[in-house]
């Protein structure tokens, strides 16, 4: 049982976002441990771009800064060697865009990441009709696909019939960010995926509280948190012991 199956044991699952290389490369791979050992049951690792298309105001200015930082794709994938290291075990999936694994090397970047103790790979850039290249060299990890309430019948067919790892589930249009409530109409998206699929579904875009996640959590089976973590771990004089705190309360509420 490879680590993102075997993170599913116990659904629904606890799933933030945090860019490698914010505030600073040290730190966030302390913080991403501190998540790991404190509550996350999957952490998707950001790999930085200049320019973030799906990404809302509080991760378009972590993933600058990262890369004012001078956070590299070689650098992000020796810190997932250092977070194996230091005995985080559970899945690390890569989320960032096309073009800084381009420059560095589909195939290279595949299997370094893979030597390093990456999961998978979450590419919002990249859709379906374009990715058998990218896909051709991912070997046994899991390229995850994304569905939005705009997809199509078709293509929610298309894309789930054939999901790998899990479905990220976007649950809102637009970019990421906290709302203030969930959409209306979530349980049915839900329930429209799971028509055409057994695999996992996971949902992201605007869940910020416990409270939130608690609600998803007994849609579907794992929740996204991606701008309340940046956001309240990155403005926090003690990164560290903020993401610790951060983990538990988000997986008390989904327990």
């Amino acid at each position: 049982m490879n680590r993102i199956e075997n993170a599913f044991k116990n659904k629904p699952i606890f799933m933030p976002y945090f860019p490698l290389g914010y505030p600073d490369l040290e730190t966030s791979i302390d913080v991403i441990e501190a998540l790991a050992k404190n509550g996350a049951d999957l952490i998707e690792v950001g790999l930085s771009f200049s320019d973030p298309l799906a990404d809302g105001p509080v991760i378009q200015k972590a993933t600058q800064v990262a890369l004012e930082q001078g956070v590299t794709v070689k650098k992000v994938i020796a810190a997932i060697a250092e977070l194996r290291k230091r005995g985080v075990t559970i899945p690390l999936v890569l989320m960032g865009y096309m073009n800084p694994m381009l420059a560095y090397g589909l195939e290279k970047f595949v299997r370094d990441a893979k030597d390093a103790g990456a999961d998978g790979f979450i590419i919002p850039d990249l859709p379906i009709e374009e990715s058998d290249e990218f896909e051709s060299v991912t070997n046994d990890l899991p390229l995850i696909r994304m569905l939005a309430p705009t997809s199509s019948s078709n293509r929610m067919e298309k894309i789930a019939r054939n999901a790998k790892g899990f479905i990220y589930l976007v649950s809102v249009t637009g970019i990421t960010g906290e709302r203030k409530s969930l959409a209306e109409g979530l349980g049915d998206l839900i329930a429209s995926v799971r028509e055409h699929t057994s695999a996992r579904v996971c949902v992201g875009f605007g869940i910020g509280t416990p409270e939130q996640a608690k609600e998803v959590g007994q849609m579907a089976d794992g929740v996204i948190v991606g701008t309340a973590c940046v956001r309240t771990i990155g403005t926090s004089q003690t990164p560290v012991e903020t993401a610790k705190q951060f983990a538990a309360e988000f997986r008390s509420a989904l327990r």
